[in-house]
């Protein structure tokens, strides 16, 4: 079974991996990023997000835009700073690591985003992670016991009824945390809306990140192929390299 969601937002960007200082966005939305949204919604060690097709439903334009970025990573604690230690204090000020940087980005975004779930067994679990950092809280409890009455008809009627409602466990975004954006359930058939007509070779494209390795997560591409406005990233369909 697949579902179909609408989202759409006043700004986007969907950072290239190749652009080291400054934020330069790709022309549409990325299959992780399109992933990130679903699980914002539903996300189960149980159940793994496939996105099938993007389709882009306003005219792509850009703006540029001049930011405050911190040039610094905040790492946890310590275990001296947790028993209450003298020594470095937690923390660091941010005027001392403030950056003025250029950004290129999306405006005005609207995109019709199609996907699947994978039904997870108990043993392979371990493997499965979501792409955003965000936690559940019932996650640790899902690795630890499986429920009797686990099926995928249980997770298939969870995520329509939450996203018919527009629940999810953390406001969804289109590629920064910044740049929230609204969704919708829909039916492409009943309800379609028509794509922009434009074809082109997009080049490659981050697909998504690979944890076969938890501790070094690889990233995967494919060839992006816009026909009318259409972008197929079945992984069963295009070629997806690591």
């Amino acid at each position: 079974m697949s579902w179909c969601l609408e989202v759409w937002g006043d700004f986007a960007c969907f950072t290239r991996p190749e652009m080291k200082v400054e934020r330069v966005s790709y022309d549409v939305m990325t299959p992780s990023s399109a992933r990130a949204i679903y699980e914002a919604i539903l996300w189960k060690p149980a159940i793994r997000w496939h996105i099938t097709r993007i389709e882009v439903l306003n005219p792509i334009r850009w703006i540029s835009v001049r930011r405050n970025e911190v040039g610094k990573v905040f790492s946890g604690p310590t275990q001296a700073q947790l028993e209450g230690k003298s020594g470095d204090p937690m923390g660091f000020a941010i005027e001392d690591y403030r950056q003025q940087r250029a950004g290129l980005f999306l405006r005005d975004v609207h995109y019709r985003i199609h996907a699947w779930f994978e039904f997870i067994p108990p043993e392979e679990r371990g493997q499965n992670h979501s792409a955003s950092p965000d936690y559940w809280a019932d996650t640790g409890e899902e690795q630890q016991f499986v429920r009797a009455d686990e099926n995928e008809a249980k997770y298939a009627a969870m995520f329509e009824r939450r996203a018919k409602k527009g629940q999810c466990f953390h406001r969804p975004y289109l590629g920064c945390r910044e740049f929230a954006c609204y969704f919708t359930l829909v039916d492409p058939v009943t309800l379609p809306v028509p794509t922009i007509e434009k074809t082109d070779d997009l080049g490659w494209m981050l697909y998504d990140m690979n944890y076969e390795d938890p501790r070094d997560p690889k990233p995967m591409f494919f060839r992006a192929r816009m026909e009318n406005g259409s972008i197929d990233t079945d992984e069963r369909t295009v070629e997806v390299r690591g």
